[in-house]
């Protein structure tokens, strides 16, 4: 036979309730409509479930029995309705965040984290991008936000500072770098190096900036992500330039100030003209990246 939800729902507050009165007021039915509800069930299971008298009714045992299992599927009916409609998609179109391969190593998820479940009928698209096509992307309206590493005149943009991408020195802890608070990049690359491929953004940033004196690096080996460099340099392999924001406080590793001028980075958070998503959830995801840029925390001495 087929149970109605409602009908199993209703039993279960008469049985609750030790009244069909009670139970229909729960259910924002009338009396009659209850009544005629229990009696029906009754008839499709060919079973007294309720026994009825002067004071209210009890479940027989077959109804007590009815009550157990029908709580079970009410609770699997519940938790079916929640796994669909975590697929339900938005009728908006998904918010488009671009940003450099420094802010999604670990601002970009914070922000992402926190965004997403405080807005669960909002979808997000996070793209890694580098400066000139973000702000080109921007500039064109197929993107919503950009978080870029470099400054950007004349870029026809509202941008505003997010903070700051400065880079820094690390290495093994009680290493080479163990008496130094700060040094240059002449001297880091006198040392042995590990750090990122030719195609990374920050490789090409500080290749671009070095100037014809400065020494060639040798580098130990070169991976594809900021994680594995900073876990190389951890473990004694070699020293590496990462942005300040790519390390773990709570990593052992030495830290030093990188003094040279390009070494010190702004962060900022730019807005595209006129992209797919409403303004409200713009300015919401902005905030939340504002939120999770904060200021660095301190590792090292650095």
């Amino acid at each position: 036979m087929r149970y109605d939800l409602v009908d199993l729902r209703l039993f279960l507050h008469v049985v609750a309730e030790g009244s069909i009165t009670a139970g229909a007021r729960r259910m924002h039915l009338s009396l009659p409509s209850a009544s005629a509800r229990m009696r029906s069930l009754e008839h499709h299971a060919g079973v007294d479930l309720l026994v009825r008298g002067r004071r209210g009714v009890r479940p027989t045992p077959a109804g007590t029995a009815l009550a157990r299992h029908a709580r079970d599927v009410l609770s699997q009916a519940a938790r079916l309705e929640g796994a669909v409609a975590g697929y339900a998609r938005s009728p908006a179109a998904p918010l488009v965040l671009l940003a450099g391969s420094s802010p999604m190593h670990r601002l970009v998820p914070r922000a992402l984290i926190s965004f997403l479940r405080a807005q669960p009928d909002v979808d997000v698209t996070a793209i890694a991008s580098r400066t000139p096509r973000t702000l080109q992307l921007l500039a064109d309206g197929q993107a919503d936000l950009g978080v870029v590493v470099d400054e950007a005149p004349d870029s026809g943009l509202s941008t505003e500072p997010l903070g700051d991408d400065s880079l820094v020195v690390v290495g093994q802890a009680g290493g080479v770098l163990a008496e130094r608070t700060a040094l240059t990049y002449r001297e880091v690359a006198e040392h042995p190096l590990v750090g990122l491929d030719d195609d990374a953004a920050l490789y090409q940033w500080i290749e671009r900036n070095l100037d014809g004196s400065a020494p060639v690096a040798r580098y130990r080996t070169r991976v594809g992500d900021l994680a594995t460099v900073v876990a190389l340099a951890a473990a004694g392999v070699g020293l590496a330039v990462v942005p300040r924001r790519a390390l773990d406080p709570g990593e052992p590793l030495e830290v030093c100030e990188l003094l040279d001028p390009w070494a010190r980075r702004p962060l900022l958070l730019c807005r595209g003209v006129g992209g797919g998503g409403s303004p409200e959830a713009v300015e919401e995801l902005a905030r939340h990246l504002r939120q999770a840029a904060g200021p660095v925390t301190a590792h090292g001495r650095g």
